[in-house]
């Protein structure tokens, strides 16, 4: 650790208190560790806030103020999902953290009755600017609907991608996390993929990704992270390395930081016209540190001291220029 580090971390501990109580025992020995920040304090009066740092925690009045955070909901018909389906037309709200009052989560429903015209899927986007560096989310997954039966092949995720313009398209990459509790793509299993991709040919489908698959149930919260430098991939779950990717399936081209829940298009149950089943998905906080690679240790501490320090939101990531067209402009 570098003396203005230890500088930085000792005048925001100062300044914004201890790790909140009830952060868990992770989150708690994290804060021991410094990470690698800018030499400001993060919130403080007057004190310019950390350079190359993306951080949302959700914590606007109401859905509207999204917008102005540089997220965009998807409205455009087409790939992935349901062929036919609609998106955009399941509400975004914002939740309460029981346990933290002061705090909110953002949550994104998908719904379908078992037909093209009933399903409803939703997908929200980021600025692409994102690249080389540290890029994490806490994600509640679920493994059941809200509302009606349980069995559909839904698609639960955080990932960052840049569009796919035409087959097999050269200046494509993609890193995702994507959660399926009731199977799908030809396997009944419950599983986890971690997957990086290099380019990809929809119909028929050919792919050049790299992915891993964690069997078992995730129902609940847990923390996605991706480190992705000049030559790897590493990709973890709540702390433990899941998976390095290497080669080609490296990213190359700046990507967009997207959350999306979808139904696979073959698998859905029977259709029951007028009687959706209806899924959710919860974001507590996501975050992208430019070109520096923090440990899982590290990204909490950095969560919880800005959070202690009052910052909702902040982004100082450049954006690119000319500005790169995002998932949700397609």
């Amino acid at each position: 650790m570098t003396p203005w580090m230890g500088r930085w971390l000792a005048a925001l501990l100062a300044f914004g208190g201890a790790v909140a109580a009830g952060a868990g025992a992770a989150a708690a020995a994290a804060a021991a560790v410094a990470p690698a920040v800018a030499p400001a304090p993060a919130g403080a009066p007057g004190a310019p806030l950390p350079a190359g740092l993306w951080f949302d925690d959700f914590s606007d009045a109401d859905v509207a103020g999204l917008a102005l955070g540089g997220w965009r909901q998807r409205s455009a018909a087409g790939h992935p999902g349901v062929p036919g389906a609609s998106w955009g037309a399941e509400p975004l709200t914002l939740i309460r953290d029981p346990q933290h009052p002061t705090r909110q989560w953002l949550r994104l429903q998908a719904s379908t009755d078992g037909t093209p015209q009933g399903t409803r899927q939703t997908q929200l986007c980021h600025e692409r600017k994102l690249l080389r560096g540290t890029t994490a989310a806490r994600v509640r997954f679920a493994d059941a609907p809200v509302q009606g039966a349980d069995g559909d092949p839904v698609i639960q995720t955080f990932y960052s991608v840049a569009p796919l313009r035409h087959d097999f398209a050269p200046d494509f990459s993609e890193v995702d996390f994507e959660y399926l509790p009731n199977g799908g793509w030809g396997s009944p299993a419950t599983r986890l993929y971690a997957i990086s991709w290099q380019t990809v040919q929809v119909e028929p489908w050919q792919a050049w990704n790299s992915s891993h698959e964690a069997t078992g149930s995730l129902d609940g919260w847990h923390v996605l992270m991706t480190q992705v430098t000049d030559t790897a991939v590493h990709m973890y779950l709540d702390g433990r390395l899941l998976a390095t990717h290497t080669g080609r399936n490296v990213p190359s081209v700046p990507m967009s930081a997207n959350l999306n829940l979808w139904f696979s298009p073959g698998g859905l149950l029977p259709p029951s016209p007028g009687q959706p089943r209806v899924w959710q998905q919860d974001v507590d906080w996501v975050m992208h540190w430019q070109n520096k690679q923090l440990s899982p240790a590290e990204v909490l501490a950095t969560v919880e001291q800005l959070r202690s320090a009052g910052v909702a939101r902040h982004d100082s990531v450049p954006t690119a220029v000319p500005p790169l067209p995002s998932p949700c402009d397609f």
